[in-house]
């Protein structure tokens, strides 16, 4: 492997700093709303929400906000 080769593959600094932002905002958010809303399991979403993202988010919205109703 070329030693240009191996930039292409790494992410700069900024670019982890901005991943592991949005999941954490993305898992706190989570927590809170579904703790306010009554959902079952709030420590779920947010444990959810740390993982990956923007499944829960978007699996929250139609599970426990029902947007689609609206």
């Amino acid at each position: 492997m070329t030693p240009t080769e191996s930039k292409f593959d790494q992410l700069p600094l900024w670019a982890w700093i901005g991943i592991a932002l949005i999941i954490l905002v993305q898992s706190t958010w989570l927590y809170v709303d579904s703790r306010r809303r009554g959902a079952r399991h709030p420590w779920f979403w947010g444990i959810w929400g740390i993982i990956q993202a923007p499944v829960p988010t978007i699996v929250y919205l139609f599970a426990v906000r029902k947007i689609h109703r609206k």
